[in-house]
């Protein structure tokens, strides 16, 4: 069992194991429109300010099991605190013009029922066909025959990363940990 500051994580930490190095400060994102939880084609590229895109592997539904493994990956729990964490703290990255992204490669009619069933207010982009991921090359793993991305956040100024914070762990935490960086 993990245990960081006071709060117990049960499951494994994930490693830096370098997949996501080449995310360093200045590079563009991709131009890529993906579909939203919010109805709308979002190209991240495209938007102005301060941005926050938290990726993460997999959001499950009430009686459905995870997928083959899950309790074992290190970094693959965690999707839904994390969520529920951007959630609750979303007045405060509205304070410091921050919008919030969360990105997975789920389809987005599973990204739109979990929204609903979390109360989730900002957009949730799905990769579904992997083209942002393929462009960013950013780290997955599979399992049970399924590609899922690994957990990690970007925040980006005016469509260029200015930091990118990988591995995440734990995720139940990490929103307060994204505000802090912020200032």
């Amino acid at each position: 069992m993990n245990v960081t500051g006071s709060s117990m994580w049960p499951w494994p930490s994930p490693l830096d194991d370098g997949a996501a190095s080449h995310l360093t400060v200045g590079t563009l994102l991709p131009q890529v429109a993906l579909p939203s939880s919010a109805g709308v084609d979002i190209d991240l590229s495209m938007l102005k300010g301060r941005i926050v895109v938290f990726v993460y592997p997999f959001t499950g539904a009430p009686g459905v099991p995870n997928p083959p493994g899950w309790d074992d990956i290190p970094g693959a729990h965690g999707s839904t605190p994390e969520a529920e964490g951007f959630r609750d703290l979303m007045p405060m990255f509205a304070v410091r013009s921050a919008k919030v992204f969360g990105l997975s490669s789920q389809a987005v009619a599973e990204q739109e029922a979990f929204a609903r069933r979390a109360a989730i207010t900002y957009p949730l982009l799905s990769d579904m066909a992997l083209r942002l991921s393929d462009a960013l090359r950013l780290p997955r793993f599979e399992t049970g025959g399924s590609i899922y991305l690994k957990r990690l956040t970007l925040l980006a100024i005016d469509g260029r990363i200015t930091r990118c914070i990988y591995p995440v762990y734990p995720p139940h935490t990490h929103a307060a940990e994204v505000l802090a960086a912020l200032g």
